[in-house]
């Protein structure tokens, strides 16, 4: 009998700390020296930027976090390369969660997966990545095991965790890439990458703490004579909004009126009167803060007609009221006449007009079908778009090219691939090699020209490379190879001359323009192929991506949000246009300082 009590003992003491044991794992302080000694204690270990540089013996870039480039060769493999050769596959499940924080201005997310259980008795880490879609913003956090851990397979139903990534933008879209160590190169399951948004300033803060989210939720319309007043309620004193505006449209014509309301008064409502507005006319108004992209308010204000004798509306007369049904009556008289003596009369109208009756139904036969626009359906997954640059005309050309690879993508029903989207997979592969790929898988390449597509970079000197460290590793935030991003347009202007010579269709190639550009900016061998000016030919662009005809017999097709006027209306579109206005600024101050220069020497 004692036996068995003592087995069982045994067994609850030892299912206890399993069934007791968290599911969720978070990163623990841990130095590189114990993953690397393999220190019991050092169980998930999260990897800092300064042990990173003192494994390295150099800074690394800023921007770039803890992450390297093959982290498992790097930091365990160099006293025993068996640790990181060994096949893993990617995470599963990766979730991102947003968590509250103090900072009412920004978001912070934490990021949880679960390991596969392919290849988990051979995990080393994991490799946690942040990149802004449409921006220059990354970050990344590197997490190990120690070096004689192997995990068992039960392990791939706990939940894995990075430490928070605080600092988002609200209202931003962001995408994470989780990546399980070691990384070897000839399989390509290794990562998994989710998108998601971050919560708006309403989503996270309320309404009454976005200045630029907040608008009047209650407005109040009233007609005395020919004066219209609106009433509408102030935002909350704390916002620190001093001014209003209001705009009322009609029959192409704006009205601005501008609201200033005085503080030592009624705090929490106002009213403002809407002046020379036209007797018997629906305006359509907006009011809203007069703060930068804040939201505004719709409301309609509907101006009666009021009589010059009185202040009542005007009514008709006895005698228009007798007089309009007998008026009503002639017409539809007139109209069924009208009616009976077109139908009795077709051929002999036919015969004057010497028009054949089989050439009319022919017309007719052929009408209807002519009229039907649709996309071709023959493409079952989007187009696949490469947009290739040149970075040295600065971080605001660069900027441009991101807010017009996330436009295309959002409202061009278009996949664009864009190296600084890329940059694991980048680093990974080689910026040649990942070039070369996409050139060959893209449905598309569109090459945007300036004048940094005919500079050639210089070797570097040996003397000059501590004073030009700096200028190196600013140059680095542009892309993630600019060198081999100019040499990727070459072989695009090499492929273009090719498919020339040999007969071939030219459509996969595109070159555009930003309208600070000349078209002298265009490589000579591009110039065989589209080219467009944007943001004025964004039509003609979405015409080519998806074989759409704009024009045809008695037809045009427009796309509102696409369209030269439409297309700021959309947060997308604006970012793009405010982009290319800065990127106008820097290259023209540019161009100044060039001209200058040569005026000097």
């Amino acid at each position: 009998m004692w036996k068995t009590t003592l087995v069982l003992y045994q067994l609850f003491a030892l299912c206890g700390p399993l069934g007791a044991e968290d599911d969720h794992v978070t990163p623990q302080d841990c130095s590189l020296d114990c993953v690397r000694q393999g220190g019991f204690d050092c169980k998930y270990c999260r990897i800092s930027q300064a042990d990173v540089q003192r494994a390295l013996g150099f800074n690394s870039i800023k921007a770039f976090g803890s992450c390297i480039p093959r982290p498992c060769f790097v930091l365990l493999g160099e006293e025993d390369g068996k640790l990181c050769q060994h096949y893993v596959q990617g995470p599963d499940n990766v979730t991102v969660e947003l968590v509250n924080e103090l900072d009412p201005s920004s978001d912070t997310a934490v990021v949880s997966w679960k390991p596969s259980h392919y290849g988990i008795a051979f995990l080393r880490g994991f490799q946690v990545s942040l990149q802004a879609l449409g921006g220059t913003t990354m970050a990344c956090q590197l997490f190990l095991f120690h070096r004689n851990i192997s995990l068992p397979a039960s392990h791939a139903q706990r939940v894995y965790k990075s430490d928070p990534f605080t600092g988002l933008s609200l209202g931003s879209q962001y995408a994470v890439t989780v990546m399980a160590l070691p990384v070897p190169e000839q399989w390509g399951r290794f990562y998994h990458s989710k998108h998601f948004f971050t919560r708006s300033c309403v989503e996270k803060n309320g309404l009454e703490q976005c200045k630029k989210d907040w608008y009047p939720k209650h407005i109040k319309v009233q007609q005395e004579g020919t004066a219209i007043t609106v009433t509408f309620n102030l935002a909350p004193p704390s916002m620190g909004i001093r001014g209003y505006f209001s705009v009322c449209y009609a029959k192409g014509i704006k009205k601005y009126t501008d609201i200033t309301p005085i503080s030592s008064q009624n705090k929490s409502n106002h009213s403002y009167q809407l002046n020379d507005l036209e007797e018997g006319t629906n305006y359509t108004c907006e009011i809203a803060a007069n703060e930068v992209d804040a939201v505004r308010k719709k409301f309609h204000v509907q101006v009666s007609q009021i009589q010059k004798g009185g202040s009542s509306p005007v009514s008709p007369s006895p005698s228009l009221a007798m007089v309009l049904p007998l008026g009503l009556a002639l017409v539809a008289m007139f109209a069924v006449l009208l009616a009976a003596f077109t139908r009795r009369r077709p051929r002999p109208r036919m015969k004057k007009l010497d028009i054949k009756p089989d050439v009319i139904k022919q017309h007719q036969e052929s009408k209807a079908p002519g009229e039907v626009i649709s996309l071709s359906r023959k493409r079952l997954n989007p187009p696949r778009l490469l947009i290739c640059y040149s970075s040295f005309d600065g971080p605001a050309h660069v900027k441009a090219v991101m807010q017009l690879g996330a436009f295309i993508q959002q409202h061009m029903a278009t996949q664009v691939c864009l190296d600084l989207w890329e940059s694991l997979s980048v680093s990974e592969e080689g910026s040649m090699a990942w070039h070369c790929r996409q050139i060959r898988e893209s449905d598309f390449i569109l090459v945007i020209c300036s004048r940094g597509l005919h500079h050639r970079p210089k070797p570097p000197d040996d003397e000059g490379e501590d004073d030009d460290g700096e200028e190196a590793e600013q140059g680095l935030r542009f892309g993630p190879n600019s060198t081999s991003t100019d040499v990727a347009v070459q072989l695009i202007g090499e492929e273009v001359g090719r498919a020339k010579a040999g007969g071939q269709d030219l459509s996969k190639y595109m070159a555009a323009i930003f309208d600070y550009s000349e078209e002298a900016d265009i490589p000579a061998e591009l110039r065989l192929v589209s080219h467009y000016t944007l943001t004025r030919d964004l039509e003609l662009l979405f015409s080519h991506l998806h074989a759409v005809a704009l024009q045809g017999p008695g037809r045009y097709l427009r796309i509102s949000h696409i369209s030269e006027e439409g297309y700021a209306e959309l947060p997308a579109g604006a970012a793009l246009q405010r982009s290319i206005g800065e990127a106008r600024t820097a290259m023209t101050e540019k161009r100044r300082h060039s001209v200058a220069g040569l005026g000097v020497t």
